[in-house]
């Protein structure tokens, strides 16, 4: 059986649909912290457990009989949480419960020297991995293109963009990302340990998006560079909490040292076709 945990996010809900067409239900399980938010899913025949990273006892019926676990990254840091206790906790976890393989969903930044507080977590997190005895793959994710349309909020309406200096990201998106990922954890022999980095074709910064935007919409979408520190200073007023912050400022540092500016053939050839552009999801964003 493979438990995939996170089941209710969008990358974890994903990549059960792809495992769905891969597998029949029954060797598909989830873990997830309301397991009535994944009620469908258990109509379909996946197994449906209660699994919380922050409750390390609900782990150890949720991994029964597993197989394989894919261990969706915890993003408890931007709320002020501790992302690698409870990556410690999953993997214990997983461990206790005789698993084979763990695959991780981790970054194509990965390092602990990373400007980015998610890589350095991302990157001691594989470490733990390689130290855990199992076997172990770690997806090295290019920047999630949903980011980018986060990122370019109201500007599309007010056709200004202000943001920090920055370098080229290698935009991917969740659906290629959830599709490769159905593939690694039904294929063993695909990847041992990081694989390369698993992005689309193109990275672009963000006078690149903008130039996207504009040709799409018809009209100007102008980006601006500001301070780094007049950026942060108007963030807490639109909610965002401190720890998102620091996250937001690091991915602009480390953008411009070049952290996400790989472009490599993995995914697209595990899929076998070209990757989904961001022209592509900033066009159906704009369609809805």
């Amino acid at each position: 059986m493979i438990v995939v945990t996170g089941a209710t996010g969008r990358l974890g809900r994903t990549i059960v649909e792809h495992l769905l067409t891969r597998l029949p239900a029954e060797h598909i399980g989830v873990s997830v912290r309301d397991p009535n938010k994944a009620a469908d899913l258990e109509a379909r025949g996946v197994r449906v457990r209660h699994g919380d990273f922050s409750d390390p006892s609900s782990l150890a019926h949720a991994f029964e009989n597993a197989e394989q676990i894919l261990l969706v990254s915890s993003n408890a840091r931007a709320q002020g949480g501790d992302p690698l206790a409870q990556h410690r906790a999953a993997i214990d976890a997983a461990c206790t419960a005789g698993v084979d393989r763990i695959v991780y969903t981790s970054q194509m930044a990965a390092s602990p020297t990373s400007a980015f507080p998610p890589a350095v977590d991302h990157a001691a997190t594989e470490t733990m991995l390689q130290q855990s005895g199992l076997a172990w793959t770690a997806l090295r994710h290019g920047f999630y293109a949903s980011s980018a349309l986060v990122f370019l909020g109201d500007s599309l309406e007010t056709g200004l963009l202000e943001t920090p200096a920055d370098g080229k990201i290698a935009w991917t998106t969740h659906a290629d990302l959830a599709e490769g990922a159905a593939i690694v954890l039904t294929d063993s022999g695909h990847f041992d340990g990081p694989t390369p980095p698993l992005t689309g074709a193109h990275a672009l910064d963000f006078a690149d998006l903008t130039s996207v935007a504009s040709e799409l919409l018809g009209r100007s979408v102008h980006r601006q560079v500001v301070p780094e520190g007049a950026f942060a200073a108007k963030l807490p007023a639109r909610g965002a909490p401190s720890g998102a912050v620091n996250m937001l400022l690091g991915l602009y540092r480390a953008s411009r040292a070049g952290e996400f500016a790989i472009v490599d053939p993995s995914l697209e050839r595990m899929l076998g076709r070209p990757a989904t552009t961001i022209r592509d999801l900033l066009a159906h964003h704009l369609q809805r």
